[in-house]
């Protein structure tokens, strides 16, 4: 097999997770990403499923074990604080996750792992990106942001949910790939107080507003602002600046209850600030001719669905997986990685915005009726019981060995 040129575009979680599979298989791999430096920031990700199977096959997972938030579980409280039930993690080490999986990890903490375990065999360019690409039967020429141009054999699109790639890989007419949940977010780090526990607490009040509230290390802790409101002219809310991006949330909880005014304290000064629309990516097709498109740019699943960084790893592994089966033939190795991947991908996207509605009562009452589930719930410990005898495959999915990929040693 004679070694490709590849250009993976994103340096997060995806990208970088290709890079290690196809450099280990002797590929010329380069990626590049728009910041400056990378971009080891974000709040708390998890792995579950199939994405520990993909990490505990790169080698990776005691390093992730050495990484991991110390998160219990959640628990979900009134306008008081008192918490009215408890669901704690599954850390037995068989059947599924629940809601805190037993993997949990600052985002920054993992795109440095992945980073470790790649730059001695993979080139990365910072403070750049694909500005422009075209392409024919031999290969793809891509401009970069700052210039100069060069040739590849593969180009990936693995720049998130509002890919650039994507756009420009499809046709002017293509349908919109976002679905939308109706619902907005917004987190950020404020100083950790001695109230703030390992245990996730969740805070609804009405008005279809919900708060999360866990703490990552001895001086941190996130909050999550979260608003269920499908108006359209909230979308274009995450692209207006911070300061008004705060001044919307600021007036949207400022009567939430709680620790809010806490909380609302700490978003003047936060140093990490993130706000974003909860939508999934879903398109007919993810790749044309020799562009490809990878995690969030391919099939975001959103943050509900809990599976985004394993839909990552999991991507990341059977696209490697297909090119080195078919290195000659691109157009079937990407054929096969829709095929194979799409399955999952369906499973993982399964999120029902009528639930999600429901999850985030109107009013006081239906905020009362959905406590008491909860505590029933928790009270027999059904979710500790489904979570334990549910299968750990997402779906029933089954994940593919490929005996063309293999770890590869640090030089």
């Amino acid at each position: 097999m004679a070694p490709l040129k590849i250009l993976i575009c994103g340096g997060g979680c995806a990208g970088p997770a290709l890079a290690y599979w196809l450099a280990g298989s002797g590929h010329k791999v380069t990626i590049c990403e728009r910041q400056d430096a990378l971009r080891a920031t974000g709040a708390q990700i998890d792995l579950r499923a199939q994405g520990i199977q993909v990490a505990k096959r790169m080698g990776l997972l005691d390093t992730i074990r050495g990484k991991l938030v110390d998160e219990a579980g959640v628990a979900f409280i009134n306008s008081e604080g008192k918490v009215l039930g408890t669901i704690f993690a599954n850390k037995t080490g068989k059947g599924a996750q629940g809601p805190t999986s037993e993997y949990e990890i600052m985002r920054g903490d993992f795109v440095r792992i992945l980073y470790d375990a790649t730059k001695d065999h993979v080139k990365y360019i910072f403070g750049k990106t694909v500005e422009h690409f075209e392409q024919d039967e031999k290969q793809v020429m891509v401009q970069f942001s700052d210039g100069p141009s060069d040739s590849f054999d593969i180009l990936v699109g693995a720049d998130g949910q509002g890919s650039r790639i994507r756009k420009a890989m499809m046709p002017s007419n293509a349908p919109d790939p976002y679905w939308r949940l109706g619902i907005y977010m917004a987190y950020y780090f404020i100083p950790r107080t001695d109230d703030d526990s390992n245990i996730r607490r969740t805070y609804h009040a009405p008005g279809r507003r919900m708060i999360f509230r866990r703490s990552h290390n001895p001086t941190e802790t996130q909050v999550y602002f979260i608003l269920n409101d499908d108006s359209k002219n909230l979308q274009s809310m995450p692209k207006a600046s911070t300061e008004q991006q705060k001044s919307f949330w600021t007036q949207r909880f400022g009567d939430a209850g709680w620790q809010t005014p806490r909380f609302i304290e700490g978003m003047k000064t936060t140093r990490n600030w993130y706000c974003q629309e909860v939508v999934q990516v879903r398109t007919d097709t993810w790749s044309h001719g020799r562009v490809v498109l990878l995690g969030d740019a391919a099939h975001c699943a959103s943050p509900f669905s809990g599976m985004g960084t394993t839909g990552s790893l999991v991507g990341a592994y059977v696209l490697a997986g297909e090119i080195n089966r078919d290195p000659d033939d691109l157009t079937q190795a990407f054929a096969k990685y829709d095929e194979t991947l799409r399955p999952f991908v369906n499973e993982m996207q399964k999120i029902n915005p009528a639930f999600l509605r429901l999850a985030m009562p109107e009013t006081w009452w239906g905020i009362w009726i959905l406590h008491l589930i909860a505590q029933f719930f928790c009270l027999l410990r059904l979710p500790q019981l489904k979570a334990r005898f549910s299968k750990e495959e997402t779906g029933g999915w089954k994940l593919p060995n490929y005996s063309n990929l293999k770890m590869y040693t640090r030089s």
